[in-house]
């Protein structure tokens, strides 16, 4: 079953989603029934964008081919910049490269790092035996994240709920914030480029920038090779996108759209995000290296 051509601005697409999570990283479903539920959803074209992995993708790829999903490979790429964790989705044509591949088994061997001094942070909070309270939680050897040490805080009933556990332990400058194991902004760019990708900056409204201080990461991310950053990601303040869309058609950059959709029951779904403003703003699938996936 072909799927439809997505229009060339950003304020008419419907039934694209660009930012969804699986259980090969720390979504919940598994990557078919993602695509089952994108389906389901009126989703035509979507990507799979898990933190530092690729592994979802050929199951996915099975699902959305039997549905006549038109399905990207991706990847959301954990970066430092100034001090703060920042993240790039690696929307990538032509699937995995050798260049890719290593690149995931650095950022692999990153997150054990990472997770092993989170551990030990929390472990002085209370949380008692927290990487195996946390392994619990993912339920597979795949690398842990955040949400798996949140949702170990919440069973082990040191925090009520996932909210508390960022607000205390996890969130950015908290104690669980681990982040100086992460490569720089430019090397994760470079990789992407390297594998025949479009870097996109990660939903640049979350990270408690300024407006000045969110246009020198913009400036950054495009001088080191970033061809595009989430216009919407969810849902937002339209008056903010609107800015937002000002500082990316300055600077040259496309715009990308995503829900960053985690788990099933939140205020998210696939498909599920604020309407992009009027812009003259290019949409990322109209990069040269996208128009494959655009149809």
């Amino acid at each position: 079953m072909p799927t439809m051509s997505l229009p060339e601005s950003l304020e008419s697409v419907s039934g694209l989603d660009l930012h969804m999570h699986s259980t090969a990283s720390d979504g919940a479903l598994s990557p078919s029934a993602l695509v089952d539920l994108c389906h389901a959803r009126g989703v035509t074209h979507m990507a799979l964008t898990d933190h530092d992995t690729l592994n979802g993708v050929p199951e996915a790829s099975i699902a959305a081919a039997r549905l006549g999903v038109r399905l990207l490979p991706a990847t959301e790429l954990s970066a430092q910049w100034r001090g703060m964790t920042i993240h790039v989705v690696g929307l990538l044509p032509t699937g995995a490269s050798a260049t890719m591949e290593e690149s995931l088994a650095i950022q692999a061997e990153a997150r054990v790092t990472r997770s092993e001094e989170i551990a030990r942070r929390l472990e002085a909070v209370g949380l008692d035996d927290a990487l195996a309270r946390a392994r619990k939680q993912a339920g597979s050897e795949r690398p842990l994240g955040r949400p798996d040490f949140a949702r170990a805080l919440v069973e082990a009933g040191v925090v009520p709920d996932m909210a508390a556990a960022f607000k205390k332990h996890l969130g950015a400058g908290k104690r669980g914030d681990v982040k100086a194991h992460w490569p720089y902004l430019s090397s994760v760019i470079g990789w992407i480029r390297e594998s025949g990708g479009v870097a996109v900056l990660a939903h640049p409204l979350r990270y408690g920038l300024t407006r000045r201080k969110r246009g020198l990461l913009l400036d950054a991310f495009a001088e080191a090779g970033g061809e595009a950053v989430e216009l919407i990601s969810g849902f937002q303040n339209p008056d903010v996108t609107r800015d937002l869309a000002r500082q990316l058609l300055e600077r040259g950059l496309y715009g990308s759209l995503g829900s960053d959709f985690h788990f099933p029951g939140g205020h998210l779904a696939p498909g599920s995000m604020s309407l992009a403003p009027r812009s003259d703003l290019p949409p990322v699938w109209c990069h040269p290296r996208m128009r494959d996936f655009a149809g």
